[in-house]
């Protein structure tokens, strides 16, 4: 079943259990799918859908940040809630001893010895990676490796 066949039977299934939460997370990420469709004349396959629900979760945790600032614990538990629902869909996501493992392999093999070649690894890390890890998490790992 394709990632966009699993999101309609879940939104058909969110609207039988009347659960509002996921069907509205559900019918969020199927209109960014079906906007970047129209607008790039494209059909996505399941790994661009996957960078899509990847950048939504980016946005709610960035919204959480947001929300505890302004002290609004009902959106941050809300904003948690969609987060969770979202990472149904993601691949399982690497611990950061498993992010710190790849890294080191990769500034081997790229020969990084200096905070100069940080492009250049995160350039070749980032496609192992790919919606299994936070970006922000990899690039602090790799911070740390490169001082």
């Amino acid at each position: 079943m394709s990632l966009k066949e699993r999101l309609m039977a879940d939104l058909k299934e969110a609207m039988k259990e009347k659960n509002k939460i996921k069907k509205s997370v559900i019918t969020m990420v199927r209109s960014a799918i079906k906007q970047y469709e129209i607008d790039n004349r494209v059909e996505l396959h399941d790994e661009e859908i996957l960078d899509i629900i990847a950048k939504q979760v980016k946005q709610k945790k960035d919204a959480i940040e947001e929300f505890a600032k302004g002290k609004r614990d009902d959106l941050v538990n809300e904003a948690k809630a969609e987060i969770d629902i979202l990472m149904d869909y993601l691949p399982q996501q690497l611990t950061e001893e498993e992010v710190s493992e790849i890294v080191s392999q990769t500034i081997q093999e790229v020969g990084a010895n200096s905070m100069k070649d940080m492009g250049k690894v995160m350039s070749a890390i980032m496609p192992k990676v790919k919606g299994r890890a936070d970006g922000k998490i990899v690039n602090k790992i790799v911070k740390q490796y490169l001082q």
